[in-house]
């Protein structure tokens, strides 16, 4: 039997799909003060690789992704994601939402995204929130899933969370 042991902290980051800055903006104030110093910010990409969001967001998207400079418990997941979707809520105009916030983590040997949608690769968290590892590490970067979203598949994506990945060794080290 093996011995029941805490587990590391893990590096919280945070993905934004958007088309107006000031809103992403908001976002980040009130992340900010939540979770603490972001000490990683992603360029902004282009958001093109599906009309996903289109008809709620209209076209011309953007991504960017940010992570913090203060490590999490994982357990602490759902949590999170129940506070993005608050914020999202409170970032809206009326029912329409105007930024998506997509939180998750990072350690040493995968990406964990938290979402609302069950399917048969995604864990149960709790309080109607889903776990999925979306990529994982082998070998001398991140690598998607059959399951994983098409934009985390590009090598732009995988880069990001590479030096994401580089950032978390150097904290718990």
């Amino acid at each position: 039997m093996g011995k029941v042991k805490k587990s590391p902290p893990v590096k919280l980051i945070v993905g934004f799909i958007f088309s107006d800055q000031s809103i992403l903006k908001k976002a980040k104030v009130y992340l900010v003060r939540k979770y603490g110093k972001i000490d990683f910010t992603s360029q902004v990409l282009s958001f093109a690789l599906t009309d996903y969001y289109e008809e709620e967001f209209g076209k011309s998207l953007n991504r960017e992704f940010i992570a913090f400079k203060k490590l999490i418990d994982p357990a602490s997941l759902a949590k999170v994601k129940i506070f993005t979707n608050k914020l999202e809520e409170k970032l809206s105009l009326g029912a329409k939402r105007l930024i998506n916030i997509d939180p998750g983590y990072l350690d040493l040997a995968k990406l964990v995204l938290a979402t609302t949608k069950d399917f048969r690769h995604r864990i149960y968290l709790d309080k109607g929130i889903f776990a999925e590892i979306t990529l994982f590490f082998q070998g001398k970067s991140f690598t998607s899933w059959e399951w994983s979203y098409p934009d985390y598949r590009a090598n732009a994506y995988l880069e990001i969370f590479n030096q994401i990945r580089e950032r978390y060794i150097q904290e718990i080290r």
